[in-house]
C-alpha cells in the first residue's frame, strides 16, 4: 500500500493574497511502486514538471504539479532506485 503526506513549508499556492503561509501546507507526497513509471503515467496525462526523477541532485524523486498548482512529490514505496533515463530523456549520470 501506498502512502501519502503533507508538508510544512511556506508556499504561497492557494493563498488569497498571495503571501507565504508559515508553517502551513507546502506539497503533498504519495508513494508508488516506480517512480519512473509513474512519471510515464504523468507525462502522458500532461502533467508538468518541476523534477523529473534523474534531474537535480536526488535521484529517483519527482515532483508535479496537479491542475490548481500545488506540487506532489512522487517517491517510491520501497528503496529508493535510478534508471538509466527518466520521463524527460534525462540521464541519471550527469543530470
Amino acid at each position: 500500500e501506498g502512502f501519502v503526506y503533507n508538508t510544512g513549508n511556506g508556499d504561497s499556492t492557494g493563498t488569497a493574497d498571495g503571501e507565504k503561509v508559515k508553517g502551513g501546507f507546502g506539497h503533498l507526497g504519495i508513494t508508488v511502486p516506480d517512480v519512473y513509471e509513474a512519471c510515464e503515467r504523468f507525462k502522458a496525462a500532461g502533467l508538468s514538471f518541476t523534477k523529473t526523477p534523474n534531474s537535480g541532485g536526488m535521484k529517483g524523486l519527482a515532483f508535479v504539479k496537479d491542475p490548481d498548482g500545488y506540487l506532489i512529490e512522487i517517491l517510491p514505496q520501497g528503496p529508493m532506485i535510478t534508471k538509466p533515463f527518466d520521463c524527460d530523456g534525462i540521464a541519471a549520470e550527469g543530470g
